[in-house]
């Protein structure tokens, strides 16, 4: 891994050396605009921006340099948008079913690919006057289910006549025939593929593959693969010199892209696109791009929220130029003539969800699931929320990208310092030092399913919340409101995902791989695709795993109850041995209350024994609730049973053995099940521990990475992700003078076997849908369902408030 050359203080030197002054002004507008994530993270993006679609993936350049195409493939409204480089202005967006990633300008650049994602075909449009017309479609096979999944493309309409296509479900390149649109062959990749390119002489296609560490390469004359080239992990997008001589491919886990000799068919360097040496996963990079001279290398750090610079003037001697801040995972860059061109997939900002994801009436339900978009208003839901954005910038010149690099670790929480020394203070039980000793050893680490902090604690005065939002109150949770009265509110922290799909990754591992931020938003949409995450996929896993690989590591114990098991059975190598069997995991028509008591048998046995692990994670996590699903429990009776389960596990644990030595955690992997008015994310959380500050409010922005710091630091871990080494550890909760009364759990106010009606329009439309897995509901419906079943009326929109971005706040005692 090539290392930089202590950057920062080279950078430094250029700002001075070019005067305070102007230095001053160019940070200053950075700074005016600075904009805080829920993440803990901050955006200062540069250049003119133009918004787009929902996910922006790809972003390819006409031949003649005066179009770019962009595909939107998030979860909402999927679209193909065409742009005017030299006005800057988007002249046609092109509405399609289903789409992904592929995209590609015939050699006249009248045409233009498009992959049809799940619908397994590619769709090809005109491309006249600055307009986009549908013309044909090429079909690769029957829609999903077939699993067949088209990624990337690249086409051949000059010598072969052909037009190349890889695939993600079936893992395979297909060759098309343009001339009659037949299939000419299918050939297996082994793996997951990515995307595809043609060498420029037209004579090789290279393909990464982007669930095994390789590039393929196709000749398209003896139409054979004749080299495989080992890469960096997750291998994505490809972008050639124009001699062809040197490919460059990003590594989205590695944080890296790999040069490669295409003639020696070999890695030449791997560069270190991070913005220190040696960082974990946590940059994404994805996204790769030559400027027309062939001598500077931009790189994509989705993660990172920026561009990585490299002068590769010497391929094999290259040198870090610096970075230059972006917006929301950056997806894609093109560089024409001194403009640089990126998509940034989740915009500018985060956002409250002001409109939704609340229904407006009964008859709405009806016209959403008929699909007539005609008749439905705009809800905001958070999987559809951020929308993607095209930068324009002008290629810096040095003293001006030193600037930029400034702010790009300015905006940056992460350093290598972080990793082993976190902040916190003197004698808390929160060590600020991996390896230092914790008065506590035994920690529990609680998930439930899907809720926003207003839903459930917007009630609570001492907090900021919205009572108008709150849909389950004290009465329904006495519970949780009894934890957040009795030991610390939180009422600032944040998850790092948008829905369970990533959200159990975020909050098993601290990350979520490109995989899954990149295909979760189609199989949400409706639009075919599978879950991954949970260990279903071995693609969608992080590259470091999950909290278990890293206890392994430190030779620290551990046990899982349905977290990232199903049935008994482990989802990861790492939980081989560690499963509780006995536990029922995700089953709504099992009751949370019914897990707990599966479980005190277990951990009464283990304190028994002696055998108590130092981690536990467990998943109660009916608050997810089946909507209004006929002759099903009510969405009151689902929150309660799991409110009850998650006072009588506190309860039974502070009148343990243990209890003196024992902290426990409790968060939703995601907050995408109902509104929020301060930001989309903000959701519910819990610490309870003698070493919990009492009656407490704690407004420290958190966030689901820094709960996993914070355990990670209890049991003498390292972080996992860059993520989890940037957070703040919640040790402003803690104290080192521990209170060790225990936790009297309460009963439910409600009937926790109350049933929906038997008919009725909700319990007809909440039929058409497969409960039997987290998520699977399309969560629009779920969540009108929701409201109108609980509130039998239209939801109040919420009101912005202040995002918190700072942690300066003083506890409330």
């Amino acid at each position: 891994m090539k290392k930089m050359k202590n950057i920062f203080l080279i950078l430094s030197a250029i700002i001075l050396s070019q005067g305070v002054l102007g230095q001053n002004k160019i940070l200053a507008e950075l700074e005016n605009h600075k904009v805080g994530l829920p993440n803990g993270w901050t955006l200062t993006p540069v250049g003119n921006q133009v918004v787009l679609g929902d996910l922006p993936l790809n972003l390819v350049i006409s031949h003649n340099k005066k179009w770019a195409a962009v595909t939107n493939n998030g979860q909402s409204t999927q679209t193909i948008d065409l742009m005017d480089i030299e006005h800057q202005k988007k002249t046609d967006s092109s509405v399609i079913a289903k789409s992904w990633y592929g995209l590609a300008f015939s050699s006249d650049d009248t045409v233009l690919y498009a992959s049809g994602g799940h619908d397994n075909m590619i769709k090809t449009y005109s491309v006249k006057k600055g307009k986009l017309a549908l013309l044909d479609s090429i079909v690769l096979g029957k829609p999903w289910p077939e699993k067949i999944g088209i990624a990337g493309l690249d086409v051949d309409d000059k010598v072969q006549k052909q037009l190349y296509v890889v695939t993600r479900e079936d893992k395979k390149l297909y060759v098309i025939d343009l001339n009659n649109k037949s299939i000419q062959s299918k050939v297996d990749l082994g793996a997951e593929g990515y995307t595809c390119k043609l060498s420029p002489d037209l004579k090789q296609l290279y393909i990464s593959v982007w669930g095994a560490e390789k590039l393929l390469v196709w000749d398209v004359v003896s139409k054979k693969i004749t080299k495989e080239i080992a890469v960096g992990n997750h291998p994505n997008e490809i972008t050639f010199s124009k001699n062809g001589k040197w490919l460059y491919v990003a590594n989205a886990n590695d944080n890296s892209v790999s040069v490669i000799n295409t003639k020696e068919g070999k890695v030449v360097e791997t560069l270190n696109a991070a913005l220190y040496p040696n960082a974990p996963s946590g940059s994404t990079s994805n996204g790769v791009a030559l400027s027309e001279n062939g001598k500077t290398l931009y790189i994509a750090n989705a993660d990172n929220n920026c561009l990585a610079v490299f002068d590769v003037t010497n391929p094999g001697k290259s040198v870090s130029k610096g970075f230059i801040p972006v917006g929301w995972y950056p997806t894609n860059v093109k560089v024409v003539g001194n403009e640089i061109l990126v998509t940034n997939g989740k915009g500018l900002s985060s956002k409250a969800n002001p409109r939704g994801p609340n229904p407006t009436d009964k008859k709405e339900k009806v016209d959403r699931h008929s699909g007539d978009a005609n008749k439905l208003k705009e809800i905001q839901y958070i999987a559809g929320l951020f929308k993607g954005t095209l930068s324009f910038i002008e290629n810096p010149e040095p003293e001006r990208l030193a600037i930029y690099s400034h702010a790009v670790y300015q905006n940056t929480p992460y350093s290598k310092d972080k990793e082993l020394n976190a902040e916190g203070e003197a004698g808390n039980p929160i060590p600020m030092k991996i390896g230092e000793k914790s008065p506590i050893k035994y920690v529990f680490y609680v998930i439930k399913e899907n809720r926003t902090y207003d839903q459930i604690l917007g009630d609570l005065p001492q907090g900021n919340g919205d009572p108008n939002l709150c849909l389950f109150g004290e009465k329904i949770t006495p519970n949780q409101h009894k934890i957040a009265n009795e030991f610390v509110l939180l009422d600032n922290f944040y998850v790092d995902a948008e829905v369970s799909a990533d959200g159990h990754n975020w909050s098993m591992g601290a990350y979520a791989t490109d995989y899954l931020e990149k295909t979760w938003p189609s199989s949400y949409g409706g639009r075919g695709g599978s879950y991954g995450g949970e260990g279903e996929r071995e693609i969608a896993n992080n590259k470091g795993g999950f909290i278990w690989d890293n206890a392994k590591r430190h030779n620290v114990t551990y046990r899982t109850y349905g977290e990232f098991a199903d049935k008994g059975k482990p989802n990861v190598k790492s939980l081989e041995g560690h499963v509780a069997t006995g536990y029922t995991s995700y089953d709504l028509s099992v009751s949370d209350t019914t897990r707990v008591r599966q479980w005190k048998e277990d951990f009464d046995a283990l304190i028994r024994s002696g055998k108590m692990p130092q981690l536990t994670t467990i998943r109660i996590s009916n608050d997810h609730t089946e909507g209004m699903r006929a002759g099903k429990k009510t969405p009151y009776a689902h929150v309660a049973d799991n409110d009850l389960a998650v006072g009588q596990f506190v309860d039974h644990i502070s009148k343990s053995p243990i209890w003196k030595e024992t902290a426990i955690f409790i968060l939703e992997d995601d907050a995408q099940n109902g509104p929020d008015h301060v930001d989309a994310h903000r959701s519910p959380a819990y610490l309870i521990s003698p070493y919990v500050k009492r009656k407490s409010v704690d407004h420290t922005m958190y966030s689901t990475a820094g709960m996993l710091r914070t355990i990670e630091l209890i049991l003498g871990m390292k972080p996992m992700t860059q993520y989890d080494a940037a957070a703040v550890p919640m040790w402003r909760s803690f104290t080192n003078q521990p209170d060790f009364a225990s936790f009297d759990h309460v009963q439910a106010n409600i009937n926790l076997n109350e049933r929906n009606p038997e008919k009725g329009k909700l319990a007809e439309l909440s039929a058409k849908f497969d409960w039997s897995k987290e998520d699977a509901v399309p969560d629009l419906v779920f969540n009108e369902i929701l409201w109108q079943g609980i509130k039998g009326e239209s939801a109040p929109a919420p009101i912005r408030a202040a995002f918190l971005k700072t942690n300066e706040d003083e506890d409330d005692d």
